[in-house]
Order: C-alpha cells, then structure tokens, then sequence
C-alpha cells in the first residue's frame, strides 16, 4: 500500500486500527518519493532519520498525532533546511527555530516531512523560477504544476506527501491547486501567523493547506490558526471548529457569480467545467447571483506595484553578509553586495527587487506606491458590498488549465495576468479555497480545474461547507 495516497483521516483511521504506525508511514512515502519524485521534482529534500527519530514519542492521540506534514520551502522547522528554492541560501542556511505554524502542527502531533519545491522567494506562478530545480505537473510532465507553491500542490497529486503547508501572496495556493487537481485553501489575512515564513509580501502572504479533501483542509487549518504573540498581523480570535461545518445543508445560500471573472480571456474548457460545478451548487439548493467587482481590471497593476515594493524592502536582507550566499569575487563591502546578489538571486527575483525598488523612490512614491494603496482600499470596498449581497463568491481559479514549460517564460507580464482571478482576494484580505471540478483534454492530457470560491473575512467555515458539499457532490 502506498500511504501517501491516504488521506489525513485515513491514515489516523489505520493508526487507531493498528494496521499502521507512524515509523511505517513515513518509510513508505519516502519509497514513495524515491520512486515517483525524480520525473516530477516535487521536493527539495527531506531527512526520514530525523523523522522516525521524532515518531518514536508520537502521540496518537492528538488531533494530527503521528501524521507528516511536508512543508513549502520557505517555512522554518528547526533542524532544517530553509532555502526558499533560491541559490542564495541553498545548502547555507539551517533553521533554528520553528514558525509558529510548524510549532502548532507539532503541538497537534503532527511531524514535519520534506521541504517542497517553490518559485524562488515565493515569486512566480509557475514554479519555473525555483533556482534549485525545475518542479512539473504529475498529470502532465511538460506542464507547469503552479506557482509558487507548486512543489506543495505536485507532491500531494503524485501521492508523495499526505498534505502540505503553502503560502499565498497573489494565488499562490490555490492557482497550483487548481492546476494540480487539489484542494488549497488561503484563510483570511491574519488568521494564520506568518511568524517564521520568510516574507515576500508582508501585508499579503498567508500560509494555507494543500490537501487531498476538504475534510483535511478543514483538519489542517484547525491546527494552524488562532492568535500568536510575535505576529503583531495576527488576529486574536477564537478558532471555531471548521471540520463542524462539513455536511451541512447549503440551501439557501447566496452565491455571488463577479461578471469580471468570466468575461474575455477565460478558456471556453474552463468556462464549462466552473459552470457545471455551479449548476451543482444550484442542484444543491444554493442561489447564483451576479454581482460586481468593479475595480477588478486594476488589480494586476495594484498587486504588482504593493507585491514587489514590499519585496525589495523585505528582501535587502539577503546581502551576502549576515548569511546565505557570499561571493568570492568581491574586492569590497559593495562588491560584497553586488556580486553576492548577482549570483544568488534568479531573474525574477531580481526583476521584482528593482521595480519595488523604483516604485518606491524619491518622486515615484506618490505616482505609484500611494496610488496602489488607494486603489487596494477601493478592491477591498468592494469585496464589502458584494458580502452584503451574497454568502460566498464563485469564480475560476485560473484563466486556462495548467500550460507548458516554457511557454511564458520569455513574457513575464502574460505570466503575471495569470492570476488575474486570485489577486484581489490578497488585496483585500478575505479568504479563498480551490476545490477540483472537472478535468479538461489538451494536446493529449486530463488536465484539472478548480472553482474558486471566495468567503468573508474570516468566513472559511462557511467556504469549507460550501466546497465540501461541491466536492461530495462531483
């Protein structure tokens, strides 16, 4: 039996019955890996020594009691490796400490197993920018599996990890999940600390579960939310029990279908799959109604000038002096600077430092940065009057399924328009799930899709029942 094709409640189920111990499980998906990681490049590295080591005192009794959890590479687990898929910490940089959410999966019994493969610095959304190596779709191998968590979602979809932590900065959780045929949640800002994730974006990134269910999403938020004292972003509020809401009725609820989403530029396959998941949101009792999202069209332009200002701050860190990288062809402290950037950090990376750089300089702050921050509030304001209308919001996750490697990469700006339908979520801080429905036929493959749905802030109980209930009914 191959374990990592289990789901969460499924392995704890064989652990209760006996059939199964943690050391076994954690033998069998590192079989896994060794057999079916190579073609996909899922994962970075994982230690099963210090694994077993740690299921020797799991405590079975816990809500994730012995269960492993694989981690996206820019999570710290003390013990470690910590490279954000980047040439400037990669085999330079051990982690001594945990993420609060890492501390919490332990305190759940969970065990921390494998670093997944990323875009670098969390910044892509195709996982062709990881400057370790290249991560592939496992539905089709000469397709992208998503960005930048795309290592997280391609391990669970190749059943070569249980459930994996994302993060999500513009998509970046539920775009691989789409494309991967996975569920990725993002919870709403705050609700899950960032302390310990290595920041991209500060007032975007959210950690989030790729899982194979959405009863595992909800097992797995469970365990990561609530408040936490060194994250000053992080909400104080009570965690309710998300996995209470899963089978409930759904009759009566009002779905909001944003006519922005599905105009001009959506594939007529994934315009067919999402909208037979909404006739079974309709079979279901629930209520589609249009709605707008009027200031949708200035998303990109808003995410791509806050994202990028936040990364070229966030990222001076990495300066070949403190650690990571550093180079050996210096002759002084700017050469220092300089050659240990250069050689550390990929294209991407490098193009986002400098327009944040310029966005925020003497004479364009006002003209870009400032104005970006007043168009967010005007996103945000109107996530607000279409919750006064509706319950949830329904949408694609992504314009096109998954395509092939290579085939944006010489055009960054097509790339950046492919999260078109995932970055307003960050921009106004509310929550967002991707749950499979359907598969589309390109050039030979069963390609995934995923509906996007959208909640209140802080409304993932109310997304989880409504994904749940699409997910049982497909």
């Amino acid at each position: 039996m191959n374990v990592a094709s289990l789901t969460i409640a499924q392995l704890r189920a064989a652990y209760q019955s006996g059939d199964l111990t943690p050391a076994d499980a954690l033998k069998s998906i590192a079989g896994a890996i060794d057999k079916t990681d190579p073609g996909i490049g899922g994962y970075l590295s994982y230690d099963l020594e210090q694994a077993l080591r740690v299921a020797e005192t799991a405590d079975l009794s816990k809500p994730l009691g012995g269960v492993p959890i694989a981690l996206k590479d820019l999570i710290n687990a003390e013990g470690h490796p910590c490279s954000c898929a980047s040439k400037m910490l990669h085999g330079k940089y051990t982690s001594p400490y945990d993420a609060t959410v890492v501390r919490k999966l332990r305190e759940a019994g969970a065990i921390p197993f494998g670093r997944a493969n990323m875009d670098e610095f969390a910044m892509g959304s195709s996982n062709e920018n990881s400057g370790i190596q290249p991560c592939r779709n496992p539905h089709d191998t000469d397709r992208i599996p998503g960005g930048s968590s795309g290592g997280s979602a391609a391990i669970v979809a190749a059943q070569t990890a249980i459930a994996a932590l994302g993060t999500d900065t513009g998509g970046s959780i539920r775009q691989p999940a789409s494309h991967c045929g996975v569920v990725g949640l993002k919870p709403t800002y705050g609700r899950v600390s960032r302390f310990g994730l290595v920041a991209f974006a500060s007032s975007l990134d959210q950690c989030g579960p790729l899982t194979k269910t959405v009863e595992d999403t909800a097992l797995l938020l469970q365990a990561i939310a609530g408040p936490c004292e060194r994250d000053s972003t992080c909400l104080d509020e009570a965690v309710p029990d998300y996995t209470a809401a899963l089978g409930q009725d759904i009759s009566g609820l009002k779905v909001g279908l944003p006519k922005e989403y599905f105009a001009e530029g959506l594939a007529p396959s994934v315009k067919e799959k999402v909208e037979a998941a909404l006739k079974t949101l309709e079979g279901l009792g629930a209520e589609t109604v249009e709605i707008s999202l009027p200031n949708t069209e200035h998303a990109v332009a808003t995410y791509y000038i806050i994202a990028t200002a936040e990364a070229s701050a966030n990222l001076a860190r990495f300066d070949g002096v403190r650690y990571g990288h550093r180079s050996a062809e210096a002759d002084d402290l700017l050469g220092v600077y300089e050659q240990s950037r250069e050689e550390g950090l990929g294209a991407e990376v490098k193009r986002r430092i400098l327009l944040g750089t310029y966005v925020l300089s003497s004479g364009y702050y006002d003209a870009y940065y400032l104005r970006a921050q007043k168009v967010r509030t005007l996103i945000r304001e109107d996530f607000s009057r279409a919750f006064e209308q509706v319950d949830v919001i329904a949408s694609p996750v992504s314009p096109t399924p998954a395509f092939k490697i290579g085939e944006k990469s010489s055009d960054p700006l097509s790339m950046y328009l492919a999260d078109i339908y995932t970055i307003s979520a960050n921009l106004a801080g509310v929550c967002g799930i991707s749950v499979p429905c359907g598969t589309v036929a390109e050039g030979g493959s069963e390609l995934p899709v995923g509906l996007q749905l959208l909640g209140k802030p802080l409304g993932e109980a109310d997304l989880l029942k409504t994904a749940h209930a699409v997910e049982q009914a497909l």
